[in-house]
């Protein structure tokens, strides 16, 4: 077969060949054999059908099988020569080129690998975690937040003007053009004035009415607005204001806590509570926002290694994929029209590509190291929470990540966030820890400090004698 080989780098290597047509031949012989013991055509006994009618009646596959085959030898050979381990061969290999001459075939293979590399210098690549000490001020306004959610309705008594944080009962029709449009009528509706709910205006313009008043007020639908037909455009409501309620916010207290946490919670277990959900809050928020894309960008730049090319490329389209679904028209039938701006395009995601790979198979490693593993029961949960979150219906959801194979893709993105959170915690608990140790030696140095002979002397009174003046 004229067997070569080359390895290209750690992870990608060429295996290239010719097959001679004898060799062809005998695949041709062996795949008509496979046929004949299985095929039934009538006037003939299984497996006593004659061989040039199996050939004739399935040239296509047996030209088809014998090539396979023949290359399927090729790769083998050029595997074992290679010396590469049949579980480390990532994916399918690529034929870079099949080309008959001669009745022999010229074939090249690439092949990749699972890329090796070290993980020591993973915990240089995490940041320091400092997280901010939760003060009282943070807790009484989380106080204020909860007793101003739990505070009941009650009716304004006095003839006054609506105010913000009131709640407006209204009766309101929307006009667009002079013509009342859908969803834009409602009575009787509760509107809590400042929690733009409704779109910017709506609710300012509203702030001085009294009750039984009624008012046309003019706002402008944003731009960005989902329903279409209204982005952009003016509008007239016309108001009528029934009843002006205000909360009445309890007072936050010992039975205010035990109204919250139940019968055994007192003002301070309430406080110890919300201390740690803040925390919590703060630190996911740190996470998220700051560190977790910090950490994946330092172990991207510090744990460099060669990646599997058939595996970029795959990405490559993916991102290319993407790219076109999202395009203006005009720009997708631009591409679609001139090749060679198409494979620009798809080109331009290269880089994007192999930081994504590179990103892919640092996080497995370590997920592995770490005994990190998604279940799919855990991924489609996550699934449904959120569908039914976003008002979707969550059954939907669900079947759509399944019938389109998008189930790994999001368990793999949850091993990432899982990934990093772990790292993150380690360095904030490396951390705690090595403040506490720092604070306890400093502590036992002070305590067995011995005092000094001048120190002793000093007086105990905190006042000095003055200096003479010259």
């Amino acid at each position: 077969m004229n067997l070569q080989t080359k390895r290209l780098n750690s992870a990608n290597a060429m295996v290239s060949g010719v097959i001679p047509q004898n060799v062809l031949e005998q695949k041709i012989q062996s795949v008509i054999k496979k046929i004949a013991k299985n095929v039934k055509i009538d006037g003939f006994r299984r497996g006593k059908v004659p061989a040039h009618l199996i050939q004739s009646r399935y040239k296509e596959q047996i030209d088809r099988d014998s090539k396979q085959e023949a290359v399927q030898d090729l790769l083998q050979a050029g595997i074992k020569e290679l010396d590469i381990a049949p579980q480390a061969v990532l994916g399918n290999p690529i034929i870079s080129k099949f080309e008959s001459k001669d009745g022999n075939i010229d074939v090249e293979i690439k092949i990749s690998t699972t890329p090796e590399f070290s993980l020591d210098k993973v915990e240089g690549c995490v940041p320091e975690v400092a997280l901010k000490a939760v003060g009282a001020k943070e807790i009484d306004e989380r106080l204020a937040e909860i007793a101003k959610a739990r505070a009941p309705l009650s009716e304004v008594a006095q003839d006054r003007a609506l105010q913000k944080d009131d709640v407006a009962v209204i009766d309101f029709e929307g006009f667009v053009d002079g013509k009342a449009f859908d969803g834009g009528k409602a009575e009787n509706f509760n509107l809590t004035i400042g929690s733009n709910q409704f779109i910017p205006g709506f609710e300012d313009a509203l702030i001085g009415m009294k009750k039984g008043e009624k008012r046309d007020i003019e706002v402008t639908f944003p731009k960005e607005y989902q329903a279409a037909h209204l982005a952009g455009k003016p509008a007239t409501f016309k108001i009528t204001l029934h009843k002006i309620m205000q909360k009445d916010v309890p007072t936050i207290d010992e039975e205010f806590a035990k109204s919250v946490m139940g019968e055994s919670a007192t003002l301070e277990t309430l406080k110890d509570t919300l201390r740690e959900q803040i925390a919590m809050e703060q630190k996911t928020s740190l996470y998220n926002k700051e560190l977790k894309s910090k950490t994946l960008e330092a172990l991207t730049k510090e744990i460099t290694f060669d990646l599997p090319e058939p595996i970029i490329e795959q990405e490559m389209d993916i991102l290319f994929r993407n790219a076109l679904n999202a395009m203006p028209k005009e720009e997708f039938d631009a591409l679609k029209d001139d090749e060679d701006k198409a494979k620009q395009k798809r080109d331009s995601f290269r880089q994007e590509a192999q930081k994504s790979v590179q990103a892919t198979f640092i996080i497995d490693a370590l997920a592995r190291k770490h005994n990190i593993a998604i279940e799919d029961n855990e991924a489609l949960q996550t699934i449904y929470y959120e569908a039914m979150m976003m008002g979707q219906d969550p059954k939907a959801a669900i079947e759509y990540y399944q019938s389109n194979n998008l189930l790994p893709a999001i368990k793999m993105a949850m091993v990432e966030d899982r990934v990093l959170t772990f790292l993150l915690d380690s360095k904030l608990e490396s951390s705690t820890e090595k403040a506490k140790k720092s604070k306890n030696t400093t502590k036992a140095s002070d305590e067995t400090k011995p005092q000094s002979t001048t120190e002793s002397k000093k007086p105990k009174s905190s006042k000095q004698a003055p200096k003479d003046s010259e």
